[in-house]
């Protein structure tokens, strides 16, 4: 079931409701001022809420951070698991889930950077839960590998399977991460080489190396 935080209220709807306004606040204003620059008390005027208030919802601006780490997870999950829906194979599978993974990254860029960068603020506990996550997006695309490697789609060993699933998840970070090192290169260019890239691994191709020397010979990666 996971960590989960107390409330003084005890209507779960309402709970949910004034929680999804905080982290909506929190979500802007950690992204623009950080964890400890930004107070409960801003969060809580951003929200709509008294201080008061706020503090019937969450006890601590760690609680909200690790709310805010959740929810972003959470649609993260939520929208790879579209991906795959109308996939027929194993292989069409993989593609279509990286394929959603760099969207998702680049369309959340700020919020998977605010995880990485305030993260450590989190409480133990917190912050086991946090990383608990992350590892269940590696799972699942360890699942997509395996998939296409029962249907012979993919040519993957499966001691290979859990480190190529990390590649995928570091490779869809980066434009979060390293897009101030990717001179010359659109999002959409990055996108098409990594994806070739990792469906090359996948398959046991060599073609994968002909890709990464064809990306050093643009200069995609200063």
């Amino acid at each position: 079931m996971g960590v989960q935080i107390g409330s003084n209220v005890k209507d779960p709807e309402r709970i949910r409701e004034r929680r999804r306004q905080i982290v909506e606040a929190a979500v802007q204003l950690f992204s623009e001022k950080g964890f400890h620059k930004t107070t409960t008390r801003e969060i809580a005027r951003a929200s709509g809420l008294s201080n008061g208030a706020l503090y019937e919802y969450v006890t601590s601006k760690e609680d909200i951070l690790f709310l805010v780490c959740q929810h972003i997870h959470q649609e993260i999950f939520s929208r790879l698991a579209q991906t795959v829906t109308t996939a027929t194979h194993g292989a069409e599978r993989l593609k279509t889930a990286i394929e959603g993974l760099f969207d998702v990254m680049h369309d959340m860029q700020a919020d998977v950077l605010l995880i990485y960068q305030e993260a450590k603020s989190l409480p133990k506990l917190y912050l086991t839960e946090v990383l608990r996550h992350e590892q269940e997006i590696v799972a699942w695309f360890e699942q997509q590998l395996r998939h296409g490697v029962a249907d012979g789609t993919l040519g993957i060993s499966e001691e290979q399977i859990p480190l190529l699933a990390q590649d995928i998840v570091v490779m869809g970070q980066m434009w979060a991460f390293r897009r101030w090192a990717l001179k010359g290169i659109s999002f959409s260019q990055f996108r098409e080489l990594q994806i070739r890239m990792l469906m090359a691994a996948a398959s046991g191709s060599t073609a994968s190396a002909e890709v990464s020397a064809q990306s050093g010979r643009r200069g995609t990666l200063q």
